[in-house]
C-alpha cells in the first residue's frame, strides 16, 4: 500500500529560514559586542582602513602622479594641492598615498617572510629538540644580538638598497623572535596527550607539526605578526630616512620625512609633517589592533 502523504506545515520554510539566519546574526552580535567592548579595536580598525585604502586607490583619490612636477615648487596647501607642494614642485598628497603603498607592501611582505621563516625555526627547534635545538638556538642568539634596526641596516647596506632588499633585510631582522615566541609556545603543546596519541600510532613528526601543532599556535602567530606589522613599517622608513630604504624618486614616508624636508623645516614645514603624520596614524592602528586581538585571542586576557 502506498503511505500517505505526510503534511507540512505552514511555517516549516520560515523556519528553516530562521535557523539557517542564526549564525549570521549570533556574529553579528558577536562583532556588535567586541565593538562595545574594546572600541580602541575599532578606532584602529578604521585608521588602517582609511590609510590603507587611500593608498590603493591614490590614482582615484588625487590626479597628480607621485614624480610629476605639478606645481611652483614650496606652495603652500590649498584647494589644489591639499598638502602643498615639496622643493620640485610635486604635489605632497599624491606622494603621500602613493608612498602608503610602498610602506604597506614591505610591511606585509615582510612580515609574512619574517613569520614564515620564523615559525619553522621555532617549530623544528622545539619539536625536535636534542643537538638540532641547541645549534639553531644559538644561531638565533647570534642574531639577536643585534637590535633590528642595526641588523636590517647591515644587511640592506651589504645587499644593496631596493625594494626587495628591505623586504629581505625586515624579514631577517624579525624572524629570530617570532622564532622566539613558537618555540614557547610548541614546548607547552607537544607534550599534549593527543600528540603523544598522535606519535604511538605512526604518525610522522611532520604530519604532527602540520595537523596537531601548528593549528594550535595560531592565535599566537597572529598577535604577533601583527605586532611586527607596524614594527616593519616604521623600520622601513627608516631606512629610507638614512637613504638605505627604497630608492628616490619613488615616494616613501622615509625619505620623504629626509633630505630637502629638513633642509626646508622652517619655511616648509608641510614637507615632513604629513608623511610623519600618515606614519604615526598608521602604526598607531595597527598597534590598537594588535592589542585588541591579543586580548581576544589570549585566554589569560579573556579571564581579567
Amino acid at each position: 500500500m502506498q503511505k500517505p502523504a505526510v503534511a507540512t506545515a505552514p511555517g516549516t520554510n520560515a523556519l528553516g529560514a530562521r535557523d539557517m539566519l542564526r549564525p549570521r546574526v549570533s556574529r553579528m552580535r558577536k562583532l556588535r559586542r567586541l565593538a562595545r567592548t574594546k572600541p580602541l579595536g575599532v578606532i584602529g580598525l578604521v585608521l588602517v582602513l582609511v590609510v590603507g585604502l587611500a593608498s590603493i586607490f591614490a590614482g582615484v583619490m588625487t590626479q597628480f602622479g607621485p614624480t610629476e612636477l605639478a606645481a611652483v615648487p614650496l606652495q603652500k596647501p590649498s584647494g589644489t594641492h591639499w598638502f602643498g607642494t615639496d622643493d620640485f614642485g610635486r604635489d605632497v598628497f599624491a606622494r603621500v598615498l602613493y608612498g602608503g603603498r610602498i610602506s604597506l607592501r614591505v610591511g606585509f611582505f615582510a612580515v609574512v617572510v619574517g613569520l614564515t621563516a620564523g615559525t619553522l625555526l621555532g617549530l623544528i627547534s622545539a619539536y625536535r629538540g636534542g643537538w638540532l635545538d641547541l645549534i639553531l638556538q644559538r644561531f638565533v642568539d647570534a642574531l639577536m644580538a643585534f637590535p633590528t634596526l642595526v641588523l636590517a641596516l647591515a644587511i640592506v647596506a651589504a645587499l644593496g638598497s631596493s625594494q626587495r632588499n628591505v623586504v629581505i633585510a625586515i624579514a631577517v631582522a624579525i624572524a629570530p623572535n617570532i622564532s622566539r615566541v613558537v618555540r614557547s609556545s610548541v614546548f607547552a603543546i607537544r607534550e599534549e596527550q593527543y600528540v603523544e596519541a598522535a606519535r604511538s600510532i605512526g604518525v610522522s613528526d611532520w604530519r604532527i607539526m602540520a595537523r596537531h601543532i601548528l593549528p594550535n599556535i595560531v592565535g599566537p602567530l597572529i598577535v604577533v605578526g601583527t605586532a611586527y606589522f607596524g614594527s616593519a613599517i616604521v623600520t622601513e622608513a627608516a631606512l629610507s630616512f638614512v637613504g638605505l630604504g627604497v630608492p628616490p624618486p619613488n615616494p616613501s614616508w622615509g625619505n620623504m620625512m629626509s633630505g630637502s624636508a629638513r633642509t626646508y623645516i622652517t619655511v616648509a614645514w608641510w614637507m615632513a609633517f604629513f608623511p610623519g603624520l600618515a606614519l604615526s596614524l598608521l602604526v598607531f592602528g595597527v598597534n590598537l589592533i594588535g592589542d585588541t586581538l591579543r586580548d581576544v585571542l589570549d585566554p589569560r586576557m579573556r579571564q581579567r
